[in-house]
C-alpha cells in the first residue's frame, strides 16, 4: 500500500493549475541532520516535497514550471557514484529520476547554479517558501540577483515572491482516497501496539519499556519509525502534556498515559489512551476518566462538514466543565465557568490539531479570520484530556496527580466522519477487560 505514480502527477498538476501565469515554483529536499559528530539522525524527507515528488534522496530540489516548452517538470539531484553508493546506498541518480519519478527534465545538484537561473529568467513570478531553509533562501536570492545584474543585457528576473505553502498546504489539507486509506493503516498498526501495551503492563515495569513494546509492534507490522516522540507517563507524569522522559517505574494504584503513534508509507497516526497499571481503575479515576471519554464522545459527533473547526473543541469544554462541576473540582455555574476559562487549570490544550504527513499537518484553521468550516476528506485529531496537578492544593488530595487524555485520528466524510483509530478499546469496562486477559 503505497501512493501511486499517478497520484504525485496529480498532485503537481493540480498545484501547478493553481500558479499564476508565467511562474516557476522551487521545492528543496529536507538535508541530512548531524546526530553526534560523524552519525546523523535517520534521514526524513521534507513532507512538501515528498508530497509532489515520492523522491526519498537529500540534496535534491523540485522545480514545478507550467507550459515549458521542454517538460514542466525538472529535478536536480545527486549523480551516480558508485564509490559513494557502496558506503551509503543506491542513488537514482538523473536517469532513476527521469524514470520512476516523473521527472521530464533532471540535472546533476552540482550544475544547479548554472542551469537554475536560466530557468528562473523570463518568469514573472517565483512560488517559494521563504524563511524556512536560511541555506537556500541565499542561493534562490543569488539566482534572482545573478539574473538582475544581466538586465542590461536582455535579462529579463522575477518581479514577485509568491509563498508557495499558502496554495500548496491548502492541497494537503483534503486527503485523496489513497490518503486516507494509508492512514487508516498507520492507526491500525499502531492500535495493535496500543493494545499490546495495555495487555503486557505491570506494576514494576518502566515507562520506557511499554514504549519499546510500542515500537517493536510497529515496526514488525511496517510502522518502522515513530511519527513522534512517543510520551509514556506513569502516575505524575500523565499530567505533563509533553513529558517524553519516559523513564520511571509504573506502579499499582497509578495510570499510565500513552500517547503513540507509528508513521507508515510517510503518513502519521497519533493515538492515546489512559489505563490503570495495574488493569482496575480507582473509583476516583474512573470518575474522571469517564468525563473525559463522555467530553471525547461529544466531541467527535461535531465533527461533521459544515461545522467549523472549533465546534467539537466547545463541546469538548462544555462536558469537561461540567463534569469538573459534578466532581466537585469547581464550584460554579458552569456557563460561568466556561466564559471565565476555569476549566483551563484542568484542561489547558485545545480538541486536537490536523494530522497527515506530519503529525501537526499542515492547513489553516481560520479562513478570513473565521473558524475553518470541516469539509470532507479532512483528518483531525480529537484528544480532550483532564490533568489534575500532584501540587493543586486547591482539590481534595485523592484526585491529585491523575492525568487522563483520549485520542483518536478522525475523518471528516460526506455524511460524518469515520474515526480510523477505532481499534483501540477506550471504554473502562473494555480496556479492564482486555488487561484482565
Amino acid at each position: 500500500m503505497s501512493i501511486s505514480k499517478a497520484e504525485y502527477s496529480r498532485r503537481r498538476k493540480q498545484l501547478m493549475s493553481m500558479m499564476e501565469p508565467n511562474s516557476i515554483a522551487i521545492l528543496p529536499s529536507g538535508s541530512e541532520k548531524v546526530r553526534s559528530r560523524d552519525t546523523d539522525y535517520p534521514f526524513r524527507q521534507d513532507s512538501d516535497f515528498l508530497y509532489l515528488s515520492g523522491f526519498q534522496e537529500p540534496e535534491s530540489v523540485l522545480v514545478l514550471i507550467p507550459e515549458r516548452e521542454h517538460g514542466e517538470v525538472v529535478y536536480f539531484c545527486r549523480e551516480k557514484d558508485r564509490e559513494r553508493e557502496i558506503w551509503d546506498g543506491f542513488r537514482e541518480g538523473p536517469e532513476g529520476v527521469c524514470a520512476h519519478y516523473g521527472a521530464d527534465d533532471a540535472f546533476p545538484i552540482g550544475d544547479i547554479d548554472e542551469i537554475l537561473p536560466g530557468l528562473i529568467e523570463g518568469r514573472e513570478r517565483v512560488y517559494y517558501t521563504l524563511g524556512k531553509n536560511a541555506a537556500f533562501d541565499k542561493h534562490v536570492m543569488d539566482w534572482v540577483n545573478a539574473i538582475r545584474a544581466n538586465v542590461r543585457a536582455g535579462a529579463s528576473s522575477p518581479g514577485e515572491f509568491l509563498d508557495l505553502d499558502h496554495i500548496l498546504h491548502d492541497v494537503r489539507l483534503y486527503k485523496s482516497a489513497e490518503e486516507s486509506r494509508i492512514m487508516e493503516r498507520a492507526a491500525q498498526i499502531s492500535a495493535s501496539a496500543h493494545k499490546r501495551a495495555m495487555e503486557i503492563c505491570k506494576p514494576g515495569m518502566l515507562e520506557y519499556q511499554l514504549e519499546a513494546e510500542i515500537m517493536h509492534v510497529c515496526a514488525m507490522q511496517g510502522g518502522r519509525y515513530q511519527a513522534y516522540n512517543a510520551i509514556v507517563g506513569g502516575g505524575k507524569n500523565a499530567c505533563i502534556l509533553h513529558y517524553v522522559g519516559n523513564g520511571d517505574k509504573l506502579k499499582s494504584g497509578d495510570l499510565v498515559l500513552i500517547d503513540a503513534g507509528c508513521e507508515y508509507e510517510n503518513y502519521a497516526s497519533d493515538i492515546t489512551r489512559t489505563f490503570p497499571v495495574n488493569g482496575k481503575f480507582s473509583k476516583e479515576q474512573a470518575a474522571v476518566y469517564e468525563v473525559v471519554l463522555a467530553a471525547q464522545l461529544a466531541a467527535i459527533d461535531k465533527v461533521v462538514p459544515g461545522n467549523h473547526w472549533n465546534e467539537p473543541h466547545d463541546a469538548s469544554v462544555k462536558v469537561i466543565t461540567e463534569g469538573l462541576v459534578g466532581l466537585g473540582l469547581l464550584q460554579g455555574d458552569v456557563d460561568e465557568l466556561i466564559e471565565q476559562e476555569a476549566y483551563k487549570d484542568f484542561y489547558m490544550h485545545r480538541i486536537g490539531h490536523w494530522i497527515g504527513m506530519d503529525v501537526h499537518d499542515v492547513g489553516d484553521y481560520k479562513v478570513g479570520g473565521e473558524w475553518r468550516v470541516l469539509e470532507a476528506g479532512m483528518v483531525m485529531t480529537v484528544e480532550p484530556g483532564i490533568y489534575i496537578s500532584p501540587d493543586n492544593t486547591d482539590v481534595p488530595a485523592k484526585w491529585r496527580g491523575i492525568g487522563i487524555r483520549i485520542e483518536d485520528d478522525v475523518l471528516v466524510t460526506k455524511d460524518g466522519h469515520h474515526i480510523l483509530s477505532a481499534d483501540v478499546p477506550k471504554s473502562i469496562d473494555q480496556i479492564e477487560a482486555l488487561m484482565a486477559s
